[in-house]
């Protein structure tokens, strides 16, 4: 009941946002713009927290909605004038560590996997198997584009240049995005951007992260020892749907486990 005393001073509240899990539209619990709006929004207007904390845990994923994400948290931040930090478990790798970017301040555990800075594309190639198999592929399109990287055609040169040009866009504006938000934090390595990454303290040397912490610490640290913590995340259906739903949670939880396999995880 103090807390609704007009002159007593209340104690400070930090907002925790858990981001756990690969990034994009596909599955119940792939972090999208769409799936974090409600949260981020409650986060940084309901009770004037003193900071917004960002639980990060993920290895990337859609370019699109780790812009959109991070923007954002970045215009939320501006118009209630709420702090952002994001602190980083097994891994912010990749779109991960775009979202990270969106905070003013990045902490590291010593073992968290930070960077991966660069785009990746991957696929597989079917027409030996079907030539062998004796399988005719039948492709009609009007623009000699529309069937790019088909994978049960041969892969032409035409094809890989294309990619690379937008695989080389993506890395751009990705590499703008981490500059405009690390600035003169960032060390001069020439591994930045290849797509490398940094483990805890190493992340710290090349201007990845600012400290190696944890968040109910540095936030006591911060705000004092009586501060708040109010947290919100992604809810789980105890019975989810059957039949397509069910399908692509299914076949989303084998696409977020091959991405944090990528990183030993």
């Amino acid at each position: 009941m103090t807390s609704w005393i007009p002159f007593l001073k209340t104690k400070p509240t930090v907002a925790v946002v858990r981001m756990q899990g690969a990034i994009g539209t596909g599955g119940r619990m792939a972090l999208s713009d769409q799936s974090l709006r409600p949260l981020l929004e409650k986060a940084f207007r309901k009770g004037k927290p003193a900071a917004v904390a960002l639980e990060i845990n993920s290895p990337g994923g859609s370019p699109v909605q780790s812009s959109l994400i991070g923007a954002r948290i970045r215009r939320l931040s501006e118009e209630t004038k709420v702090p952002v930090f994001a602190f980083t478990e097994d891994v912010a790798a990749s779109g991960g560590y775009w979202i990270a970017s969106a905070a003013d301040e990045i902490w590291a555990d010593p073992s968290s996997i930070l960077g991966s800075i660069g785009v990746i594309s991957a696929g597989f190639g079917a027409h030996v198997f079907l030539q062998r198999q004796g399988i005719e592929r039948r492709v009609h399109t009007a623009g000699k584009s529309k069937s790019m990287l088909d994978p049960f055609r041969p892969e032409s040169e035409e094809d890989v240049a294309r990619l690379d040009r937008l695989l080389g866009q993506l890395h751009e504006t990705f590499i703008q995005q981490i500059r405009s938000r690390r600035g003169d934090k960032l060390a001069d390595d020439p591994d930045l951007f290849t797509g490398e990454v940094w483990i805890g303290k190493a992340a710290c040397d090349v201007g990845l992260a600012d400290g190696v912490g944890h968040l109910v610490p540095v936030m006591k640290q911060r705000f004092g020892d009586k501060v708040r913590f109010r947290r919100y995340e992604q809810k789980r259906r105890l019975f989810p749907r059957l039949g397509a739903t069910l399908a692509q949670d299914a076949l989303g939880a084998v696409e977020e486990r091959a991405a944090f396999a990528r990183f030993g995880l």
